[in-house]
């Protein structure tokens, strides 16, 4: 049975769903998306993911496709009708459709799409493991701070991760790390979370400002700040946060271990908080 994903006000099976071959999302990537979280078949940090919608909308004079209460009603219909009980519901908007013209009219009708992905994710493997990263340039546009669906370069960075044998990349910008190539990228050294501070370089990460909320009330200290890859090597331990993965653990960069090679007792403690909130405060 395929899934039944939405587009443009109808629910179909995915393989009836169709976009205009003019839609500005496909021909521009004229188009902003988010990931919700799904655990317990229940919306994790929804209000989040839309208020970062609304700003992405804004940055780029995008009307909203649909007013909050209209949204949260397609994710539930969608996790309802998928059987979703773990795993993820992406939405995108796009300016609409129209032929093609670098410039668009201001009036143009939104393009709304949303499906579900089922995935494992609180009981990951990869958080048993950890993940093993490499650093690469940053050459993405300079308004990262805005969630595109321009994702040309993470893409390619991705790829340049597994043919180096590992499982991310961390980009790298004026010698220091920005983010991952789908997450935010976090070191732990004597004691301390250290994390880039929030700028158009990154993306203000939804699962980002809950764990660290978490971890202050754990009364971890915290420095916001820019860190090299030379400190990120030097490191006592690593991790990346993102909707798709919570809390994941880093154990090694650009070949290097870090501590003895295995998740740090920070992200292991922190990937535990994140999770046991999630399910209590999912809609």
């Amino acid at each position: 049975m395929s899934r039944i994903v939405y587009v443009n006000g109808s629910y179909l099976p995915e393989e009836d769903a169709k976009i205009s071959v003019f839609d500005r999302g496909f021909l521009m990537a004229d188009a902003v998306y988010e990931v919700t979280s799904v655990i317990d078949g229940r919306l994790v940090d929804f209000d989040g993911h839309l208020a970062r919608l609304d700003r992405s909308l804004g940055e780029l004079d995008m009307p909203a496709p649909a007013d909050r209460d209209t949204l949260l009603a397609i994710h539930r219909e969608l996790v309802s009708r998928n059987a979703l009980v773990e795993g993820l519901v992406y939405m995108q908007v796009s300016r609409g459709v129209a032929d093609r013209d670098f410039a668009f009219e201001p009036d143009m009708q939104p393009s709304l799409v949303l499906f579900t992905q089922t995935k494992a994710l609180a009981e990951s493997p990869a958080a048993e493991q950890g993940l093993r990263v490499i650093t690469i340039p940053d050459q993405r546009w300079a308004r990262r701070d805005i969630k595109t669906v321009q994702l040309l370069y993470p893409s390619l960075g991705k790829m340049m991760a597994r043919k180096a044998g590992a499982d991310d990349a961390w980009m790298v910008e004026d010698g220091h790390v920005t983010e991952g190539t789908s997450n935010n990228a976090y070191i732990v050294s004597g004691g301390r979370i250290i994390t880039r501070n929030l700028g158009p370089e990154i993306l203000a990460g939804i699962t980002r400002a809950a764990v660290l909320r978490f971890a202050r009330e754990a009364q971890m200290e915290i420095q916001e700040r820019p860190f090299t890859p030379d400190e990120a090597r030097a490191a006592d331990e690593a991790f990346v946060t993102s909707a798709t993965s919570f809390v994941m653990p880093v154990v090694e960069i650009d070949g290097t271990a870090l501590g003895d090679g295995a998740p740090g007792p920070v992200a292991r403690r922190l990937r535990e908080i994140y999770i046991e909130e999630s399910r209590r405060a999912a809609i």
